[in-house]
């Protein structure tokens, strides 16, 4: 046991920064040549078949816009159902060759395989997932009276998120798709009064960045941590615009 500690202590310190200082400059410069890659080189997303949770406000919403700006087809996915309706009417008007709407709960596991076995049923195919479904809560830990909507917060950020990715990737591998997270600024800059919120979102972050290495070349994954906006998720509880999302969205391409 003393070896063991005096390696930690004493050795492997040394080590770790000699290995950081070799291998981090081909890191920065391969994530570099890759970022100018896909700048250049945008993915044509024409006809190809896109599943949002969370689909019915926010950052879903726009990114369904703009999926149908490009000629995508949708599986537009939340609980709201009017709602729902509303943003796949928009989305036909501005470019989506085919829309569908599923009304499903993303904490539910088998609601998550059926969203999942609609859109491939109907479509035959799944281009891209975007894990978008979230919810918040503000408030000092202390201060909460109902401790299970940590549950609640935990089971639809993150779980809704990583049972939707495991009925998804069978499907994704047969079209080498992707897999769009949307975790937050707040996972590595926690937010005060934002505790459990902070928590899922990380997990998020670890759980897609493990996926990533998992999966490699089969399924591209992406991970966008946005600062807060203001939706109807957020209102009146932050000072960025809604207009920011746009420039979020933008920056998927």
């Amino acid at each position: 046991m003393d070896l063991i500690h005096s390696f930690l202590n004493l050795v492997a310190p040394p080590c770790s920064f000699f290995a950081l200082c070799l291998f981090f400059p081909p890191y920065v410069f391969y994530k570099s040549f890759l970022y100018v890659v896909y700048t250049i080189f945008k993915e044509n997303v024409e006809g190809k078949v896109v599943l949002i949770t969370g689909a019915s406000s926010g950052i879903g919403e726009h990114l369904a816009y703009e999926y149908a700006r490009r000629g995508a087809c949708l599986a537009l996915v939340a609980r709201r159902q009017r709602s729902l309706a509303e943003v796949a009417d928009t989305a036909r008007e501005i470019g989506s060759p085919d829309v569908i709407t599923i009304v499903a709960d993303v904490r539910e596991v088998d609601e998550c395989r059926r969203m999942v076995e609609e859109t491939v049923n109907y479509f035959g195919r799944l281009d891209h997932l975007v894990n978008n479904a979230g919810i918040t809560g503000i408030s000092m830990l202390e201060d909460i009276v109902d401790i299970t909507t940590f549950r609640t917060i935990m089971d639809t950020n993150f779980w809704g998120s990583a049972y939707t990715t495991r009925f998804a990737i069978p499907h994704l591998k047969d079209t080498r798709g992707k897999i769009i997270a949307i975790s937050s600024a707040s996972s590595w800059l926690p937010a005060p009064r934002m505790s459990v919120y902070n928590a899922s979102k990380a997990a998020v972050m670890t759980f897609f960045e493990t996926l990533r290495v998992e999966l490699g070349s089969d399924v591209h994954v992406l991970i966008v941590t946005p600062g807060f906006i203001e939706s109807e998720l957020t209102q009146g509880k932050v000072l960025v615009k809604e207009g920011r999302i746009v420039a979020l969205v933008n920056a998927l391409w």
